[in-house]
């Protein structure tokens, strides 16, 4: 048997609409583990907030965290870590923007935000994981793998621009929702990061199979050998993944089902 490393986005993909593990995930995932395949997790989340998933998961997978810039081992040993500029997140942090536009990072200690949004932490509830209000003033710009926008698309267009405008490639811009910017280090995605996965663990793209349903997958999904893109997805994935399979709806559990017939199960 050739072993497989099996890649998966969370929210949108592996994850159901309350955003949490179907038990059909669970089954199937550790199957394929106790056959000798490899799991990894990629997701935007934070390092803390994946870590309970896989707690739950009860398998030694890796994680690739805040878009790329992080990747743990199974034992939670950090790999990898790139971080922003942070000449650059200073700009990021001091870019206008509408008061109802939340400014996030996501530093190596935790998830810091300019002002409450309770909102928020539903995404979160089945991990716990939470946010600590830091006024932009007093944010540490060291240290930060991923400053987030969330808010209006209309306004993220603009604050997309700024900072396009600002550092180019030096930074890595993209989207997990519509009302979601996501900016990282330039060369910093999943799609780099899972890279430097496959090579660790002795495996080519060819023995990969990847699933994502929203923007920041695209480059994950285009190295991979077997790439699934989820009903739900945002559209422009499939114009930008034209090789990518069409699976079901991540509320329906469809990344197991597609893996049990996948695998024979």
């Amino acid at each position: 048997m050739t072993p497989r490393l099996i890649v998966s986005d969370l929210d949108g993909t592996l994850l159901g609409s309350e955003h949490t593990l179907h038990a059909s995930t669970v089954e199937v995932l550790r199957a394929l583990v106790k056959q000798g395949h490899h799991v990894a997790l990629a997701s935007g989340r934070h390092f803390h907030d994946m870590k309970v998933l896989r707690d739950q998961l009860d398998i030694p997978a890796h994680l690739i965290s805040t878009n790329g810039a992080y990747v743990h081992d199974p034992e939670g040993t950090l790999l990898a870590a790139t971080h922003v500029d942070p000449e650059h997140a200073k700009t990021l942090i001091n870019l206008p923007r509408p008061p109802q536009v939340r400014l996030n990072l996501y530093r190596e200690s935790g998830w810091h935000i300019d002002a409450e949004a309770p909102h928020l932490l539903s995404l979160h509830a089945a991990t716990g994981f939470g946010y600590e209000v830091v006024p932009p003033a007093q944010m540490d710009t060291n240290g930060v793998g991923k400053v987030l926008y969330l808010g209006d698309p209309n306004a993220l267009k603009q604050l997309e621009a700024q900072a396009q405008k600002a550092h180019g490639d030096a930074l890595h811009i993209t989207y997990s929702t519509i009302d979601s910017l996501e900016i990282m280090a330039g060369g910093v995605n999943k799609g780099v990061a899972l890279s430097s996965l496959l090579e660790r663990l002795g495996l080519t793209p060819a023995d990969c199979l990847a699933f994502g349903d929203n923007l920041n997958d695209t480059e994950m999904l285009d190295l991979a050998g077997e790439a699934q893109v989820m009903a739900n997805a945002h559209p422009d994935l499939f114009d930008r993944v034209t090789d990518a399979e069409r699976i079901g709806h991540h509320g329906e559990a469809a990344v197991a089902e597609w893996l049990k017939q996948r695998f024979g199960f």
